[in-house]
């Protein structure tokens, strides 16, 4: 019985992410991904958890605008929070994270290897 109801729940989720509403939630996630400055943040956080004190050196940013992209990876539930203190540290919660950013590295290598066997041709 349990098994039927993990496989329906399954069934579920999978028809979900196939609706229009799914494809609008996994467009939330790419538009999170989607400015440099977010991406910075997450390869920061690859290593440890990081404060905002700790994260803002590295960034060519405002403590309100690194704020504001920490409040959108929040939001999507990429990176989590813990108040310690007076700080906040931040956490990558979904690693997956990193695999995405990884395939979407991998079709950039084989776009510019694709570039350059085009220029040798025509060379």
């Amino acid at each position: 019985m349990v098994e039927h109801v993990e496989i329906n729940a399954a069934y579920q989720i999978g028809e979900l992410l196939m609706s229009n509403m799914g494809n609008q939630l996994v467009s939330n996630i790419f538009k999170a991904l989607s400015h440099p400055t977010r991406l910075q943040i997450i390869r920061l956080l690859k290593e440890k958890p990081l404060c905002v004190c700790e994260i803002l050196p590295q960034l060519e940013s405002e403590q309100s605008n690194t704020s504001q992209h920490l409040s959108v990876l929040k939001n999507q539930g990429i990176v989590d929070s813990k108040k310690d203190g007076l700080m906040v540290i931040y956490r990558i919660k979904s690693p997956e994270v990193y695999q995405m950013i990884g395939i979407a590295e991998g079709i950039i290598l084989r776009q510019i290897e694709e570039t350059k066997s085009l220029l040798e041709k025509n060379k």
